[in-house]
């Protein structure tokens, strides 16, 4: 259901004894036009860390070749009515000082970059089920249409193309360009993608590992760059989102709870030296055991110890939504809907269903309110609000509520 207002948030006092707090604590909480509009046009992203991946970790670890580093239920959390701004945001002072490249291929720079929203073809959709659904998917088009002409002015990005599009899926036969925000259904998504492809038969027996690191679907950043434009311009542009909270915690479970022999080292490792005093030696030489409160102390800290990672990075800095313009825009909330109308928009095969098993740790329960408020509950009232200060852009962008303050 769409729900209350982002409300305004009360300036917390910043308790002591904490890096990235007592760094906050006389930043003033100011989120201008100017301030919002600046950071989302000028995302200018370094090479940021492996995806949970296949590609050895421990070849990695012992590499002497430089880790390229790129920075990898269901409940109704809501959408708020009316686009809110928070009075006191140090989202911008928690931003990175990210230097990356700021050079644009001149070729490309010639071009006219504006990746405008385009109607969608609803010649397909017969079943007349489909329309609230619809209805939904207008509104929070244009909600984020509305957001990205008030807050960005830019008629040129002044990042590296090809990284702004590394994390969009394409599919050539039915025209689909998905950019994979993890945590948020993107499994599945790849399942389906491979489907419509000719890559398999079913989603039914597409492993994880064959999902992951299958190298079997095709990205945009493989193309060159007339490909690229071509295909923003003429293809259906998809992004599904989650509640920001709900998918760090997701996040956390998934690569801290379980053996991993990626995140644990490399992570696990690193934030427990920082942030874990009088840390045992077996914890500091395998990563193991990393408390939800050490993972938020490393998120908020802007001088992190190891990089970012696409599982928890924002989706402002993944799919760049007020850059490419998505024709769809879904939400992990009401995944199984959004994505089998999607399907129907697309011609996708009739028999074709979006799956709904979980894909990892099946075990587990799946990460909802309830759960997030559970993990919620070691952190101060603060550090939660930090939290949302840091995806203060996700949170408006997608228009979702902020329950967990």
């Amino acid at each position: 259901m769409e729900a209350g207002r982002v409300e305004k948030r009360r300036e917390q006092r910043a308790t002591p004894g904490w890096g990235p707090i007592n760094y906050l604590r006389s930043t003033p909480r100011i989120m201008t036009t100017e301030k919002i509009q600046e950071h989302i046009t000028n995302q200018n992203p370094k090479s940021h860390m492996f995806e949970d991946p296949k590609d050895k970790p421990e070849n990695l670890l012992n590499s002497k070749r430089p880790i390229r580093v790129f920075t990898e239920t269901n409940h109704s959390q809501g959408e708020a009515p009316a686009l809110g701004r928070n009075p006191g945001s140090p989202t911008i002072q928690l931003i990175e000082k990210q230097q990356g490249t700021k050079i644009l291929f001149r070729k490309f720079s010639k071009t006219n970059w504006s990746v405008d929203i385009h109607p969608l073809n609803k010649s397909l959709v017969t079943d007349s089920k489909w329309k609230r659904i619809d209805e939904t998917q207008e509104k929070r088009r244009s909600f984020l249409q509305e957001f990205c002409k008030k807050y960005s002015g830019v008629s040129h990005p002044q990042s590296n193309v090809f990284h702004m599009v590394s994390r969009i899926y394409v599919e050539d036969k039915h025209k689909i360009l998905y950019c994979e925000v993890p945590k948020a259904g993107c499994s599945n998504w790849k399942r389906i993608l491979m489907v419509l492809n000719g890559l398999a038969p079913s989603v039914d027996n597409i492993s994880h590992d064959a999902v992951h690191y299958g190298k079997h679907l095709k990205k945009l950043d493989s193309f060159d760059l007339k490909g690229i434009y071509s295909r923003l311009n003429t293809y259906t542009k998809a992004v599904f989102v989650r509640d920001p909270m709900e998918r760090l915690v997701s996040a956390f479970r998934d690569k801290f709870e379980h053996p991993n022999s990626y995140y644990h080292p490399v992570f696990g490792k690193a934030i427990i030296k920082k942030y874990r005093p009088n840390a045992f030696e077996e914890a500091l030489n395998n990563g193991s055991g990393v408390k939800f409160k050490e993972f938020i102390h490393y998120l908020l800290d802007s001088h992190r110890p190891v990089g970012m990672d696409i599982h928890w990075e924002k989706v402002s800095k993944l799919c760049y939504p007020c850059l490419i313009h998505y024709d769809f825009v879904g939400k992990f909330e009401t995944l199984e809907e959004d994505a089998n109308y999607f399907l129907q928009l697309i011609g996708a095969p009739k028999e074709l269903k979006f799956p709904n098993f979980k894909d990892r740790h099946s075990s587990d329960k799946r990460t909802n309110a309830q759960v997030v408020g559970q993990y919620l509950k070691d952190l101060t009232r603060t550090e939660r609000q930090l939290i949302y200060d840091f995806y203060y852009l996700d949170y408006l962008m997608f228009n979702y509520t902020t329950p967990f303050l």
